[in-house]
């Protein structure tokens, strides 16, 4: 199951950037934009007369297919989610306690006055 999503998930990702180049390659109303920089021209050139309705109707089916399969995909992920689960490979959960225990060091550290520094006393030249 995990291969079947891995090849999913890199087909999902080859029709989002198809589906990028769709949109870019689209000709704006406005006949400027980003259509016309990102081949807009040449599209029209390729497709003749009919460039709108081919590059628009590949723009609806890339969509389509780009929903359905993150849809399987999303199923897939809770499928092996709930697999894994009943299985025991899900992770642990961890019990905590709703209160913070109670600090076991004391409020005042006693130090060992060996290790105090005494201050230098104050000389006059």
């Amino acid at each position: 199951m995990s291969i079947l999503l891995g090849i999913l998930t890199f087909v999902l990702i080859l029709t989002s950037i198809f589906l990028i180049l769709l949109v870019l390659a689209q000709k704006a109303k406005s006949d400027g934009g980003m259509g016309a920089a990102m081949g807009g021209g040449m599209a029209e050139a390729t497709f003749g007369a009919d460039t709108g309705n081919v590059l628009s109707k590949a723009t609806i089916n890339a969509a389509i297919v780009f929903f359905v399969l993150s849809f399987a995909l999303y199923l897939g992920r809770i499928y092996e989610g709930k697999r894994a689960a009943a299985s025991g490979g899900a992770l642990p959960t961890i019990e905590a306690p709703l209160t913070p225990a109670a600090s076991k060091t004391p409020s005042r550290v006693l130090v060992p006055a060996a290790t105090v520094p005494t201050p230098a006393p104050a000389t006059k030249h």
